[in-house]
């Protein structure tokens, strides 16, 4: 079987996170149809994102994510200057 670079890269670890944000993320992974772990690891990586580039608004941070998703899946749409 052939694992894909993220699979590889990978790891489970359990940490301990306060139930408060376990319920809200539950919540949030509900309505955007992720799981509990992929939203929180989600909102990690928009943090991530938003630290090392506080003048980015987090508008733009969320559009260059899915824009890099759509580049990977293959389903990007040329943009044209008229």
């Amino acid at each position: 079987m052939i694992q894909t670079q993220m699979e590889i890269e990978m790891a489970t670890q359990s940490v301990r996170l306060d139930t408060e944000l376990v319920d809200k993320a539950a919540i949030m992974a509900k309505a955007h149809h992720r799981t509990t772990p992929k939203q929180i690891e989600y909102w990690a990586k928009i943090g991530e994102i938003m630290e090392d580039n506080p003048d980015l608004p987090y508008e733009f941070v969320s559009q260059t994510l899915i824009a890099q998703a759509e580049k990977e899946a293959g389903i990007l749409e040329p943009f044209h200057l008229d």
